[in-house]
C-alpha cells in the first residue's frame, strides 16, 4: 500500500513538479466508476434524446409549426450542452483539476453560460407563443407564423451570444475581486467568479425574472383554457364546436407538456442561481462538492426535456416510435400522421 501511493504520488497535482498546482481529487475505484456511469449516462441520454427531437421536426411535416421551431432550437442547445460542456466537466470534476489552459477556460464559462441564457430565452418565447395561441386564438396564426418564430431563434441566439461572451471575456464580473482570486486560484482550476453585484443581476434578470413572468403566463394560460373547454363543452351541440373543442384541448395538452419543461428546468437550476446570489455575499465558501451537485443538476436538465416529449406531448409520441422501431426509413414516414389520441 505504501509502495502504491508513493508511486502515484506525482498524480496528486494538476500540474507536476509546480508548488503552485492544485491538488487532484483521488477517488477509489468504485467511485470512480459510479461517476463516470452516471455522467456518461446523462451525455448519452441528452446526445441521443435531443438527436430524436430535432431529427422528428425535421423530417415529419406534421410537425413543422411555429412552436416546433422553438424547441427543435431547443432542442440544439440540450444538444450542445451534451457535446460541449458536459464531456469536459466529466473530466473536470472526476480528477478535480482544468487540464485545457486559461483561455480555454474563459471560452468554456462562457458557452455554460451561453447555453443556460439561450434555454431561458427559448422558454420566455416558448411561453409566449402558447399565451398567443390559447389566450388569442382568432390572431394566433396572423401573429406567430414561422418566419416570426424563425426570427424569434436568431434573436434568441443573438442576444445570448452577445450577453454570455461579451460578460465573461470584458472581466466586468470580477471586478474588484482580483485580490481573492489571486489568493485562492491555483494552477490547474477553472473557477467561475461573480462580484456580489453581478450575482445579483445575473441570477435576477437572466433568472428569476423571466422565471417568474413565465409562470405568470402559464397560470394566465390554464385559467382562459379552463373557460374556454368549459364553454365549448357546454355548447358542443354541432360538429364545429366538437372540432373547435378538440384544438382547444390539442393547445391545452402542449402547453401542459411545455409548462412541464418550464418547471423542469426551474427545478434544475434554481438552487444554482441562488447560489450565485449567496456565494459571492459570503466570500466564496460553497464547499465544492456542494457547487459541483448544483452545477450537475443544471445539466440534467438537458438529458430531461426530450423525455418529458416523449412522455407528455401526444405529437412527438409516435414520431419517436417511428424513429425507434426505423419505420422512419419506410418511403411514407415523412407524412405519417404523429398525432396519438
Amino acid at each position: 500500500m505504501m509502495t502504491d501511493y508513493f508511486s502515484q504520488e506525482q498524480l496528486m497535482y494538476c500540474v507536476p513538479g509546480s508548488n503552485a498546482s492544485c491538488v487532484m481529487e483521488h477517488f477509489s475505484f468504485w467511485t470512480n466508476f459510479a461517476l463516470y456511469l452516471v455522467f456518461l449516462s446523462c451525455m448519452l441520454v441528452t446526445i441521443l434524446g435531443n438527436s430524436v427531437v430535432i431529427l422528428s421536426i425535421c423530417h415529419f411535416k406534421q410537425l413543422h409549426s411555429p412552436t416546433n421551431v422553438l424547441i427543435l432550437s431547443l432542442a440544439v442547445v440540450d444538444l450542445l450542452v451534451g457535446v460541449i460542456v458536459i464531456p469536459i466537466c466529466t473530466i473536470t470534476t472526476i480528477y478535480g483539476c482544468w487540464f485545457y489552459g486559461d483561455t480555454y477556460c474563459q471560452i468554456h464559462t462562457s458557452f455554460d453560460v451561453f447555453f443556460t441564457t439561450l434555454s431561458i430565452l427559448h422558454l420566455i418565447c416558448i411561453a409566449v407563443d402558447r399565451y398567443q395561441a390559447i389566450c388569442n386564438p382568432l390572431h394566433y396564426s396572423r401573429k406567430i407564423t414561422m418566419s416570426v418564430a424563425v426570427m424569434m431563434v436568431c434573436a434568441c441566439w443573438s442576444l445570448a451570444a452577445v450577453y454570455s461572451f461579451g460578460l465573461f471575456f470584458s472581466k466586468t464580473t470580477v471586478a474588484g475581486l482580483e485580490d481573492l482570486m489571486s489568493s485562492t486560484d491555483c494552477l490547474g482550476i477553472c473557477n467561475i467568479y461573480l462580484s456580489p453585484l453581478w450575482g445579483i443581476l445575473d441570477s435576477t434578470f437572466c433568472f428569476f425574472f423571466p422565471c417568474t413572468v413565465m409562470v405568470c403566463l402559464y397560470t394566465q394560460i390554464f385559467v382562459v383554457a379552463k373557460k374556454h373547454v368549459r364553454k365549448i363543452g357546454d355548447k358542443s351541440t354541432c360538429l364545429n364546436d366538437r372540432g373547435r373543442g378538440g384544438l382547444i384541448r390539442a393547445e391545452c395538452k402542449a402547453a401542459k407538456t411545455l409548462s412541464i419543461v418550464l418547471g423542469v428546468f426551474i427545478f434544475c437550476w434554481m438552487p444554482f442561481f441562488m447560489n450565485s446570489i449567496i456565494d459571492p455575499l459570503t466570500g466564496f465558501r460553497t464547499p465544492g462538492l456542494l457547487f459541483q451537485v448544483l452545477y450537475w443538476l443544471g445539466f440534467f436538465n438537458s438529458a430531461c426535456n426530450p423525455i418529458i416529449y416523449a412522455l407528455f406531448y401526444p405529437s412527438f409520441k409516435k414520431c419517436f416510435q417511428y424513429i425507434i422501431t426505423l419505420k422512419i426509413f419506410s418511403s411514407n414516414s415523412s407524412t405519417m400522421n404523429p398525432s396519438v389520441k
